[in-house]
């Protein structure tokens, strides 16, 4: 069934017999002269939220991670919505100003609805997570607090209602960052929550060293936790099977962020582990469907873990893209000034290599302390850019003592070939310096491009306008999958092709779980088109997914398509 509504095509999927054909790597790139520019469009969006954490400058590690941001779709009416978690301070951890919702009234307008909210949580906050995790068709919100963590249940219209004791969570460990996904492929929504370390304000430990300064102390020092996974038990509670599942490791990391997606091409959802000042973990789901959870934790066997030096490191921000075009997820991590940021190239789904340097995305980097970062197609040439936010922890920073700053600018590369370059200026809404933490891309004027909403720590929420001026030149794909666990299609993988005059793969884009930093990834897949790409069509392919006739493993279908269209495919 192909229905066109505003432009948007909507396709219904038969499901279909796995693939498991060779197949043609993506084009090589060839990016031609294009511009990134943004616009800062606050003044007059609507959005006029501050991101509380603690006081400046910030005195104690609890002070500076910053917050976190969610795309949700609260109302349903294909716009993303905005909401923030927001923090609080020291003196009064349980009473901050409050989270914010913001309704996406088009056009880069939002209107602040938080006081319908009803449940409006005030403890101090970091990350969050969306996802319809009681199979009601509206999405919900997982808040990760300094404190026990909170579950809000969408009871439609923008009201939300704390259903977190009734769920069986609310672990009072520090949480960062969390992620809905179906893990053990039984149609329901699984939750991952990624723990730091434990923290008493009231006796903070003493000072440490950087560089010949004092500053403040950790992580290093304090006592890591142990991440959680929760099963879904379907009947709208969960149950922890870390143990059990093999997350909880012997030695917990610091754990700041995640990354949900099937990396070797199984069907089954793996998990990447971004930790502060240690090596990274990644988790392969060995789960048979219909079987116990079970993961396998190979970060230093699969080379991940560790940068090229073997080193850990502070890694925070997340970006998943397929950088050398072998069609395979790859994953560019921020990192610590002083160190670079980290690109791992997946070379077969099971080893990774540090490549970095190769492309260019080091040396930039390394006076920077990077958070959120994204791979997208700022300027439509076909190839995905990075943009990385940036922030010193420590405000003691300077040039001079630290060869870095408190303040720091955007980092924006721009894919020239087979490298990256730096963007010298990426318009007025990337300039300047800021104590930048978390960001959401999205197209939120729906006008086919990729916008921003960055979070600076103590500063205000900023809006920012991709400023591409060229129509049609793009193509958005929404998925909506048979279950509760694949309602956004997370797991699932979008890849572009040309038929003629010789078939070839153009682009390939993931939804996966997690996010930037501290925060949610888009659930849309967005391309750039160049005028060169023609006769195209999408090709979707589903991880394993539990339906009336058992367990069916990855579907594959595609579907002829045009550029300046919005597609959702509608598997059955």
């Amino acid at each position: 069934m192909n229905m066109i509504i505003t432009n948007t095509f909507v396709v219904a999927l038969t499901l279909a017999a796995p693939h498991l054909f060779a197949r043609a790597q993506t084009a090589p790139v060839v990016a031609a002269p294009a511009s990134i520019r943004f616009e800062d469009a606050t003044a007059g969006s609507g959005i006029d939220a501050v991101m509380t954490s603690g006081k400046l400058p910030s005195t104690q590690i609890v002070e500076v991670k910053g917050g976190g941001l969610a795309l949700i779709d609260f109302d349903g009416d294909g716009d993303m919505d905005i909401f923030m978690p927001n923090g609080a301070t020291l003196a009064d951890p349980e009473h901050g100003p409050g989270a914010r919702l913001f309704e996406n009234l088009g056009g880069l307008k939002f209107r602040d609805v938080s006081e319908r909210m009803g449940a409006r949580p005030t403890r101090w906050a970091f990350g969050c997570a969306t996802g319809d995790y009681d199979g009601d068709g509206r999405d919900d919100l997982y808040i990760c607090c300094f404190g026990a963590d909170i579950l809000l249940k969408n009871m439609g219209e923008g009201r939300f209602t704390d259903v977190t004791a009734q769920a069986g969570l609310g672990d009072p460990a520090w949480s960062t960052s969390a992620g809905f996904a179906d893990l053990d492929m039984d149609g329901d929504l699984d939750l991952l929550v990624v723990n730091y370390l434990d923290f008493d304000p009231t006796t903070p430990p003493p000072p440490a060293s950087f560089k010949g300064m004092q500053v403040m102390a950790g992580p290093r020092g304090l006592p890591a936790r142990a991440d959680i996974l929760y099963e879904n038990r379907g009947d709208g509670t969960f149950r922890d099977v870390s143990e059990s599942a093999g997350i909880r490791k012997a030695i917990p990391g610091y754990g700041l962020n995640l990354a949900v997606v099937d990396f070797d091409a199984d069907g089954r959802l793996d998990v990447f582990m971004a930790n502060d000042s240690e090596q990274n973990s990644l988790f392969m789901n060995r789960t048979e469907p219909g079987g116990p959870l079970r993961f396998e934790e190979r970060g230093m066997t699969s080379g991940i873990a560790t940068n090229i030096d073997g080193a850990g490191q502070a890694t925070m921000g997340i970006a998943i893209g397929d950088v050398d075009g072998n069609g395979r997820p790859d994953v560019f991590t921020t990192n610590f000034s002083s160190d670079t940021n980290t690109l791992h190239l997946n070379l077969d789904g099971k080893f990774f290599d540090d490549r970095t340097a190769q492309f260019g995305l080091g040396a930039a980097s390394r006076p920077l302390l990077g958070w959120a970062a994204s791979f997208d197609d700022l300027d439509h040439d076909g190839a995905e850019d990075v943009v990385v936010f940036n922030g010193h922890v420590y405000p003691q920073a300077t040039k001079v003592a630290m060869d870095s700053d408190y303040q720091q600018p955007p980092l924006v590369m721009r894919r020239v070939g087979a490298r990256f370059e730096v963007v010298a200026d990426p318009g007025a809404g990337l300039r300047g310096a800021y104590r930048d933490r978390t960001a959401v891309f999205n197209d939120l004027d729906n006008d086919g491009d990729i916008d921003i909403v960055v979070g600076e720590l103590n500063g205000p929420l900023r809006v920012l306008r991709n400023m591409h001026d060229q129509s049609n030149d793009w193509i958005k794909v929404r998925l909506r999958g048979p279950t509760p666990g694949t309602s956004h299609g997370i797991g699932a993988w979008v890849e572009l092709s040309t038929r003629t005059p010789t078939p070839r793969v153009l682009a390939k884009r993931w939804i996966w779980a997690g996010g930037p930093f501290q925060s949610t990834a888009s659930t849309e897949v967005q391309f750039g088109v160049p005028d060169a790409w023609k006769d195209l069509q999408l090709e979707v392919r589903w991880p394993i997914v539990k339906g009336p006739a058992g367990f069916a493993p990855y579907s594959e279908v595609k579907y002829p398509v045009t550029p300046g269209s919005t597609v959702e495919f509608v598997h059955p």
